[in-house]
């Protein structure tokens, strides 16, 4: 057959779609939501490119209107689980040997299906099963996923194209294996992007996955599923399970053939799983890669040359939009005293204007959270609020769990620096404020650097560049994604590598060539031409 070295499409970011009133994307997306919340969904497991019904399900529902039922999901047994990881290693044969072009084209197809005919569709499924507004679905479901299937193509080549020198006398190369045996997936419920992108991204590189999507995505996790089947992935390069999540994980991890886990979600599971990983190590064929983004505490402080407008609406986007449920949203702010005042009184009108209700309604800037149990959390640290002595609610603290799991966006202003929702990841619409005093800028960036176990984002606000120059090193270590009069939110792929370090996560950098260098085994050939026949060198001679 023929041969050729191949250019891929440059890789450019997807354009965001605006859904403005009378807008074409705004009427399809509304029309294809409608369809879908008056229907029903039957979300089976997906093993060896066969649908999988247990019969043992769970209902699936919209957290702004949890008594409605928008279908069911299956969940598996620990058989199910073990003919996943044998139909994978049975696929990976195969599927290792394909030529990258081919593998290149699947996913190049699959971006372009999103961008196309299943657009209106997972950002539909998007906002019912996880209750995001339109335009927190299309830079997620659409454009992210989109962008991550397009550079994780062209990172990809770039990463081959990597090769050592060669001499006249012996030829070089390298050659980027994938990992032997499968990569197990484990997604988040707050982005349908990194659900597509956990198991998409290590298939692209030859290896073959067993992938866990979030009990709390399963709706746009089928529609992943959909477009990966119609873009061409074989039978058994990725399979999806879902169920009891200690049960799956405890049978990945004891297979010898184990050979790494792509995770977003919690601290505390990723340090289990990296556990159970360490105690399985004398079980496995070569040892695991382990790559994870987990939590952030992320930070929002601003010097008193910052401009309070802008400080203003960096705390209402970047703690509120998702009603907080991004690793990245602001949950701590140090705001300098001579500011304050101004900046109180812009985030107290901008929440006080915030609409909050079914993202079908798209006058709402606020929806609901995504189940019970994070109500039920956030609602106690409410109260807790309303209760102490050294904080206040200055706007917000309210809630209501009687239709959809709302939580009023939440501002609470403390005097003690180490409150409690200073410190602790809430992933929700309440954000903490600190007030100190404009000549305590050096050891608020301390407090900043020591208050929280955490390192995935943060931003200073400074029209200083001494301040800004000293914010930049005193934090050199406080957050992998750093942001400079910005909010902490927003990382766009190609632009902004996405991952932080400590409680945080590996800090493998989604949406760059780091984290798929994490998915290859490389293998160094040295061809020489002429060999030596024999053994002496000159320094031997007499």
């Amino acid at each position: 057959m023929g041969k050729g070295f191949y250019d891929v499409p440059i890789a450019v970011n997807e354009p965001v779609l605006g859904y403005a009133p009378g807008s074409p994307e705004r009427e399809e997306v509304l029309k294809t939501y409608r369809e879908m919340y008056n229907s029903t969904v039957d979300v089976p497991l997906y093993i060896n490119g066969k649908e999988v019904r247990t019969g043992d399900t769970v209902t699936i529902s919209p957290p702004h209107e949890h008594k409605h039922s928008l279908g069911v999901y299956h969940t598996a047994t620990q058989e199910h689980i073990e003919q996943a990881i044998e139909t994978a290693l049975e696929a990976r044969k195969k599927w290792a040997a394909t030529s990258w072009e081919n593998r290149a084209a699947i996913f190049l197809r699959a971006a372009e299906l999103l961008a196309g005919p299943y657009r209106a569709k997972i950002n539909a499924a998007t906002m019912l099963g996880q209750s995001k507004t339109v335009h927190q679905a299309e830079i997620d479901s659409a454009c992210e996923i989109i962008d991550f299937l397009r550079f994780n193509v062209q990172f990809m080549t770039e990463i081959y194209a990597e090769q050592p020198e060669s001499t006249s006398g012996a030829w070089n190369r390298l050659e980027y294996r994938p990992l032997e045996g499968f990569v197990y997936a484990i997604t988040p419920f707050n982005f349908t992007a990194i659900a597509g992108n956990l198991p998409t991204c290590v298939a692209m590189m030859g290896n073959v996955v067993v992938w866990k999507p979030s009990h709390s995505q399963m709706y746009s996790a089928k529609v992943l599923l959909d477009v990966f089947r119609e873009a061409g992935v074989p039978d058994g390069v990725i399979n999806m399970v879902m169920g009891n999540p200690v049960m799956i994980t405890d049978t990945l991890l004891a297979s010898p053939d184990f050979s790494g886990v792509h995770f977003t979600g919690s601290t505390d599971v990723f340090r289990g799983i990296w556990q159970k990983i360490g105690n399985n190590i004398d079980k496995y064929k070569t040892y695991p890669r382990i790559v994870g983004e987990t939590g952030g505490k992320d930070f929002i402080v601003a010097h008193s040359s910052s401009n309070p407008k802008q400080v203003a609406t960096a705390i209402s986007r970047g703690a509120f939009e998702f009603q907080g449920q991004k690793c990245s949203a602001a949950s701590r702010c140090y705001i300098s005293r001579s500011i304050w005042p101004e900046v109180k009184q812009m985030v107290i009108e901008d929440v006080n204007s915030f609409k909050m209700g079914s993202p079908e309604n798209m006058e709402n800037f606020i929806t609901a959270v995504i189940h019970e149990g994070s109500f039920n959390k956030l609602a106690r640290y409410i109260d807790e609020a309303k209760a102490a002595d050294n904080a206040e609610i200055i706007v917000g603290g309210t809630y209501d769990d009687s239709e959809g799991y709302f939580i009023h966006p939440t501002v609470i202003v403390t005097t003690d620096p180490k409150y409690p929702t200073m410190c602790t990841e809430l992933f929700g619409p309440v954000v903490t404020i600190f007030v100190y005093e404009d000549d305590a800028w050096e050891e608020t960036l301390q407090l900043v650097d020591n208050t929280s176990e955490y390192a995935l984002t943060g931003a200073v606000f400074s029209e200083d560049r001494y301040a800004l120059e000293r914010a930049v090193k005193v934090l050199e270590n406080a957050a992998g994604n750093f942001y400079i009069n910005d909010k902490p939110t927003g990382a766009v792929v190609g632009q902004q590598p996405f991952g932080g370090a400590r409680a945080s996560g590996t800090n493998d950098k989604a949406g760059s060539k780091l984290n798929l260098y994490r998915w290859i085994s490389p293998r160094m050939v040295k061809e020489t031409f002429v060999s030596p026949t024999d053994y002496r060198y000159p320094f031997l001679g007499e």
